[in-house]
């Protein structure tokens, strides 16, 4: 099983989402930003090495929103998505197709990467919880 970390960091009310390059495997599909942890790193180590190679920002990793184990027909993936925001930096596109920041009621306009649409329940919850704390 490979280990792979995700960010969601959010700017305002919308969340950062990029679409995979066409070479790679799952080729234009959609994701969220990080990739697979190299040995010896943690989870939260990788998705700042990640973050800072695809798109050229620091973040600082927050908490893990939620994880899944999801099997592809060519790999089995841990992938755990953490909360997350930018230090240091404007997103740029690296290594994707493209970038979207996208709110939780366009979800459904993008093609995500199977593993990915697990966590749109838990997504949308950090949005209205994000929304909760904004308007108190």
């Amino acid at each position: 099983m490979i280990e792979v970390s995700a960010a969601l960091i959010w700017q305002g009310d919308s969340f950062l989402i990029c679409q995979r390059p066409a070479q790679k495997a799952r080729g234009l599909l959609w994701e969220f930003p990080g990739g697979k942890a190299e040995p010896g790193e943690t989870g939260a180590e990788a998705l700042v090495r990640e973050c800072r190679e695809e798109l050229g920002i620091t973040i600082t990793v927050e908490s893990i929103c939620t994880d899944v184990n999801h099997e592809y027909p060519d790999l089995t993936v841990h992938l755990t998505l953490y909360n997350a925001h930018i230090a240091e930096g404007t997103p740029k596109m690296l290594e994707h197709m493209d970038m979207q920041w996208i709110r939780t009621s366009d979800i459904e306009k993008y093609e995500f990467c199977p593993a990915d649409t697990v966590f749109f329940p838990q997504i949308r919850a950090e949005a209205e919880r994000r929304q909760d704390v904004k308007g108190h």
